[in-house]
């Protein structure tokens, strides 16, 4: 039995012989040029295109530092929309810190390289106020430095009484390949957030 039932694409070239006269040279010189048929395959697919607009939803080069912030309120408060914890998705997308290192983006040193403890933390009973919230109001907005801003936003649940006041903390990226993205430094809780403690 066969566990590779197809060929790969087949392609004709042609190699021929031709006399140029090249920039310099008083007599031809013969040069041989290779040139492929029309049936060199294309590897990009037939919907690439589709799917490149399809993309999963995260920072953009023309989101300002508000616009991403807002961008990744509403992914919270629709957070299971089109599948679970898709907000939280998006928020680990925007998340500026290294996967590799411990990070202070809730406040505390985490290891959040795995998107898992990520997620639990969110439905710690202080930040899960976040998912699917009700309402929600900018308290403040500062430019700290150029290519830093805060914005606090109280944050009414879906739960009875139950309401937050949160910070964000948005740089600029300068350099490598994310320059010039809004990426979430950090996310805090006004209060004491890990008060109860948190097994993640």
């Amino acid at each position: 039995m066969s566990l590779c039932s197809s060929s790969p694409p087949q392609s004709v070239s042609l190699l021929f012989k031709t006399k140029h006269f090249l920039y310099g040279h008083s007599k031809p010189m013969t040069v041989s040029v290779i040139r492929a048929s029309a049936d060199v395959p294309d590897f990009l697919s037939a919907d690439w295109l589709e799917s490149r607009n399809k993309r999963p939803f995260g920072p953009r080069l023309n989101f300002s530092a508000d616009k991403a912030v807002q961008n990744q309120l509403d992914a919270l408060k629709y957070n299971d929309q089109p599948r679970p914890d898709y907000g939280i998705e998006v928020m680990y997308r925007f998340a500026g810190f290294d996967p590799f290192e411990r990070s202070t983006y809730f406040g505390p040193f985490f290891d959040l390289g795995q998107f898992e403890r990520f997620r639990r933390i969110f439905h710690h009973s202080t930040y899960r106020v976040l998912l699917g919230h009700k309402e929600r109001k900018i308290l403040s907005s500062l430019f700290v430095e150029e290519n830093r801003f805060k914005q606090r936003v109280w944050i009414r649940g879906s739960r009875p009484e139950e309401e937050e006041i949160f910070q964000f903390t948005m740089v600029q990226r300068i350099g490598g390949s994310w320059d010039g993205y809004w990426l979430t430094e950090s996310l805090l809780n006004d209060g004491n957030a890990f008060a109860g403690g948190l097994a993640y």
